[in-house]
């Protein structure tokens, strides 16, 4: 199924799937959302805010695809490493390696 054989390979295609702007600050919002979330769960004991931050760093983002770019979220045919993906250009972000 996969035409990658490391995440070395699939992170190039990931940026190009993520080519514009918007579509990366959506995902990068959702992201923020996601940390949030995951904070708040652990603070108030309350397992459901999983479900919330599940739906929200994929609500943003497949709004940046669906909308913006145009294109399939990478997350239905490579769910792992678009999964990395994510958090790799997250940080990518944060560092200033990636426009935001």
């Amino acid at each position: 199924m996969s035409r990658f054989a490391s995440f070395r390979e699939f992170y190039p295609f990931y940026l190009s799937e993520h080519s514009n702007r918007t579509s990366r600050r959506l995902h990068f919002i959702g992201s923020c959302g996601v940390l949030f979330l995951l904070a708040w769960t652990i603070v108030s004991g309350n397992a459901w805010w999983l479900l919330a931050a599940l739906l929200c760093g994929y609500g943003f983002a497949w709004v940046g695809h669906f909308f913006f770019e145009k294109n399939r979220p990478a997350t239905f045919r490579h769910p792992f490493y678009s999964f990395a993906g994510d958090w790799v250009m997250f940080k990518d972000i944060l560092t200033g390696r990636i426009r935001f």
